[in-house]
């Protein structure tokens, strides 16, 4: 499983392809290994403040994920695995969380993570006999376009009602949004590709300058930096299981199936290589590391686009890269000195990129349909994307006794439903 075959370091120079059995030597390899560490820092620390989880703990459990994900898929498929934000929406709703400071019902929440990385076990497991045929005539880009657009448009009222304090609260979340867009517009190379993480730190500069020098918000507190060990055991959380919870939770399987399948066909695209045969092995390994992370006080955790993106401005998907990158997050996570970093991160600031990720994740739906060609002359696709989006945004939200499905579930299962109930249409 770790047999690569070494490639020169010339190669790059001559602008070769890394295939994912390959490896450069591994001072390069390395390199590359901290390259998509810090693509997908952003999220995947993001991911859990705005749920009120440990962004220590999301960290290191990327880690682990990622090196389950890859055992399970025998080395064969170069992902990386971060916090989802498709649990978001749920976890809120489910934990009651207000959007500030560590969540008190983490617990609960995690009950509901822990059920849904099994659902997504059991549906690996039977892609895994029977092949993806049957989750693609279910889940067709008009369902999976609209889908991924209702996680981004659900969020859209955490920053904006609950990460903005006050007046210049709210400007310093459209400072960040701008610096983010600058960043994405004007820079090339690697620093677009970091468009989130560098945004974030030039919209925290400002931030710095405004309050602690010019006094005109609240100032940023570092003493939690300074007091912070180097090194030190993250605060596990176990998890607590609940109907209500694993039934709101759950369901985010069917969105976390979507992603990765978007994401193995996008990798299969780059690398020339038929990842189907894998693809049930990916779910399995993505749903096992799902059940670890909640288990141990973490986020979902998905394969991220994020790194999909590097390796396809690199043409480098070497897996050992991935276990690099792995074993670096591993030790940020077991630094408490890191998450205090975070932690002191100002939350309007937080709120600005938040804005940005909410908004770049509906797009991707609707990229979506983009790709697909999705004809919407036609009603039948018209229609699901039409409720689908409306249901999702609004947060549309049915009760069966004491359950309560709120906007993204009510929002997939509608549209599996309806796209089914409608199959008959000519137009």
């Amino acid at each position: 499983m770790f047999n690569w075959t070494e490639r020169p370091a010339s190669a790059l120079a001559n602008g070769a392809v890394i295939a994912p059995d390959e490896r450069l030597p591994w001072l390069q390899t390395g390199a590359m290994g901290v390259q998509h560490v810090i693509a997908m820092f952003g999220a995947t620390v993001l991911a859990p403040i705005l749920m009120g989880f440990n962004p220590n703990i999301a960290i290191l459990m990327s880690g682990i994920g990622t090196l389950i994900f890859y055992f399970v898929t025998g080395g064969k498929v170069p992902s990386y695995l971060g916090s989802s934000f498709a649990f978001i929406g749920v976890v809120i709703a489910a934990s009651g969380y207000a959007g500030k400071g560590p969540n008190a019902n983490i617990a609960v929440a995690l009950g509901g993570i822990v059920a849904c990385g099994v659902v997504y076990i059991l549906i690996g497991a039977i892609v895994q006999a029977i092949g993806t045929g049957w989750i693609e005539r279910f889940m067709p880009p008009v369902v999976t376009g609209a889908v991924v657009a209702v996680i981004g448009l659900n969020l859209a009222g955490v920053p904006v009602k609950n990460m903005a304090a006050g007046n210049f609260d709210a400007w310093m979340q459209a400072v960040t949004f701008l610096c983010v867009g600058l960043v994405a517009v004007f820079t090339r190379g690697m620093l677009q590709r970091l468009l989130i993480l560098v945004g974030l730190i030039l919209a925290t500069l400002v931030y710095a300058a405004l309050t602690n020098g010019m006094g005109m918000g609240k100032p940023m507190d570092l003493s939690g930096i300074a007091n912070a060990a180097w090194f030190g055991l993250p605060t596990f959380t176990a998890p607590v299981f609940t109907a209500n919870a694993m039934l709101l939770i759950a369901p985010v399987a069917i969105i976390l199936v979507a992603e990765n399948l978007g994401h193995l066909k996008a990798v299969t695209a780059m690398t020339g290589r038929n990842l189907d045969p894998y693809m049930g092995r990916a779910f399995i390994g993505d749903g096992i590391a799902t059940v670890v992370s909640g288990a141990a006080g973490g986020t979902g955790v998905t394969t991220y686009a994020e790194n999909i993106g590097v390796m396809a401005a690199t043409r480098i998907y070497s897996t050992a890269v991935f276990v690099v990158a792995a074993v670096i997050a591993l030790v940020l996570g077991f630094s408490p000195k890191f998450g205090a970093l975070i932690q002191a991160i100002p939350l309007p600031v937080m709120g600005g990129v938040s804005i940005v990720v909410f908004g770049l994740i509906a797009i991707a739906g609707a990229k979506i349909w983009v790709d697909n060609k999705v004809d919407f002359s036609q009603n039948r696709n018209l229609i699901v994307a039409a409720i689908t989006l409306i249901v999702g945004t609004g947060d549309f939200t049915l009760k069966f006794g004491d359950f309560a499905l709120g906007g993204i579930g009510c929002a997939t299962f509608g549209a599996i439903i309806l796209y089914a109930l409608l199959g008959r249409s000519r137009n």
